[in-house]
């Protein structure tokens, strides 16, 4: 069969460790055999960010900007034993943070859900879509050891020069401090994705955060959410036979875990990272669940929601099999093709994209997988599969969809 032809390429943004030979093996088997793939490539792994001093990760969010869609492998955010293992010159910041930061947005993560893969909260009977925040907080945050006694202090200095100060600790010894910032324009852009997209997929939007504590910074969140729905979403909403709500981010857990799923939970930036591998956990794998991040402008970019899967990557390098689930990441990739395809207006990209999903969970339902599902699944018969195996199974399904 003929490849197929894009027209505009994908921001490509390689990655580290087990998922980035992984990366190469999707592309090998399941989309160059099949796709003329234009991409423009930026190599995000941790040599290379360290070798640009991080310019590459800027790069790639601005390529983002100029294409419009971006396809992004798993990358490493190092801390001081990273700093030791790649010999870095400096502690850089995640990636995904920097590239967030310059495309503000929300971050939207829903499981893939596959027949014999049932979630460990037996009441779910339906997807959770989580709703990250995607700029600011802990990921832009400043941080400062203290190393003895003295006072730290919040100073905001006006444009007029006119300033204003809070103490925010007298230390009586060493200590750490860290200062977080927003903006009401990324909040008031979450709010609005999150309501449009409730409205999109007909769903419940909860929104949490602890703003009985953090009673300026959550709860000017939650005054921002709460304006932006009475003025513009209220009426739609209703007319939609959906509800939005506000609760506590402890006592949305709660409720979470006791619903059917269903619906969309809102979430601020950290909370959102940590929720969101939660219910992916929950649902049966980190490894099934897709990950886009959605900008107000009208750009995209879709990737895993794990990490590097450091263990696994070890083991490749003495030379041993591994198992792992490259499910994400191929989801990764199709919701780009789809994406590329749509504001393209290439069907049969679309189609493309479509059938490698169904591929892939066609696979899974007749028992092949990798081994963090054959532990978990209830099918009972199943072949373990490596990670090659698993991918050459997925194009052997794929071929047959394709005809």
């Amino acid at each position: 069969m003929d490849k197929i032809k894009m027209t505009t390429p994908l921001v490509e943004m390689d990655g580290d460790e087990m998922t980035r030979i992984l990366w190469n093996m999707i592309k090998e088997e399941l989309i160059q055999p099949f796709v003329e793939l234009k991409t423009e490539y930026y190599d995000l792994g941790l040599e290379n960010r360290d070798r640009t001093g991080d310019q590459v990760t800027v790069d790639a969010a601005e390529a983002t900007k100029k294409y419009g869609v971006a396809v992004k492998c798993a990358t490493i955010t190092p801390n001081a034993a990273r700093m030791d293992e790649y010999h870095l010159k400096e502690m850089w910041k995640s990636p995904n943070g920097t590239i967030r930061a310059l495309l503000d947005g929300t971050v939207f993560r829903a499981p893939v859900l596959v027949k014999g893969i049932e979630p460990y909260v037996k009441t779910w009977k339906k997807p959770i879509t989580l709703a990250r925040h995607a700029y600011g907080d802990v990921y832009k945050a400043s941080e400062m050891a203290i190393p003895g006694p003295g006072k730290v202090e919040l100073l905001y200095t006006a444009e007029d020069g006119s300033t204003r100060s809070e103490l925010l600790h007298q230390f009586k010894g060493a200590g750490i401090v860290q200062g977080m910032h927003n903006l009401d324009s990324s909040i008031e852009s979450f709010a609005r994705s999150c309501f449009q997209f409730a409205l999109d997929t007909r769903q419940d939007l909860w929104f949490a955060a602890k703003d009985t504590i953090s009673k300026k910074y959550d709860h000017h969140f939650k005054d921002v959410f709460e304006e932006v729905y009475e003025k513009e979403y209220k009426a739609r909403f209703t007319e939609a036979g959906i509800t939005y709500f506000y609760t506590l981010i402890d006592d949305a857990i709660a409720r979470v875990i006791k619903s059917e799923g269903g619906f969309i939970w809102a979430c601020k930036n950290y909370d959102g990272d940590v929720m969101s591998d939660m219910v992916a956990t929950a649902f049966g794998s980190l490894a099934m669940m897709t990950s886009v991040l959605v900008s107000p402008q009208g750009y995209y970019e879709y990737e895993a929601a794990h990490g590097t899967v450091q263990r696994h990557y070890y083991q490749h390098l003495k030379g041993e099999e591994t198992s792992t689930n490259p499910i994400a990441t191929i989801f990764a990739w199709t919701g780009a093709f789809r994406k590329r395809g749509e504001l393209d207006r290439l069907p049969e990209l679309m189609r493309f994209a479509d059938l490698l999903e169904q591929a892939s969970l066609e696979t899974i339902e007749s028992g092949r997988m990798t081994k963090d599902l054959a532990l978990i699944t209830e099918l009972t018969e199943v072949t373990v599969m490596n990670s090659g195996e698993f991918i050459r199974a997925i194009r052997s399904e794929l071929e047959k969809l394709l005809g």
